[in-house]
């Protein structure tokens, strides 16, 4: 399976997640990346500059439905704006020894989106 080396978390700040984090270093493998084409055309090859930033820099981490899991929003101001919702899969000390923290999926999301998902989800963090 083919990994690439997306950048390393705050293991402070991912800790409203689980306590238990092993690594800071996060990668993508190459299915994940597939199904990033597949599900959000044309987001990974657009957008996929931006992940290292999302992770490193989140503005808030949600709480996800699955344990170990972060959903993380991270908005992007350039010449415009850019929203992003980013899946990472945190790697804790029962899991196998070689595995990674992990990008499950990443997408651009709209405003009323990132709005939804700040009023109606569990606020674990928040850069603000």
């Amino acid at each position: 399976m083919s990994l690439k080396f997306i950048g390393k978390i705050d293991i402070n700040i991912y800790r409203c997640i689980t306590k238990d984090i092993v690594t800071d270093e996060v990668v993508i493998t190459e299915e994940r990346i597939n199904h990033i084409k597949e599900r959000h055309p044309n987001d990974y090859e657009r957008f996929c500059s931006y992940l290292r930033t999302v992770i490193e820099k989140p503005d808030y981490i949600i709480e996800s439905k699955k344990p170990k899991t972060a959903l993380i929003l991270k908005e992007v101001i350039e010449s415009d704006e850019k929203r992003f919702k980013t899946i990472l899969r945190l790697t804790t000390s029962v899991d196998n020894p070689d595995f990674k923290n992990s990008i499950i999926t990443f997408m651009k999301i709209d405003e009323k989106e990132w709005k939804r998902l700040i009023k109606n989800k569990r606020v674990l963090y928040s850069r603000f």
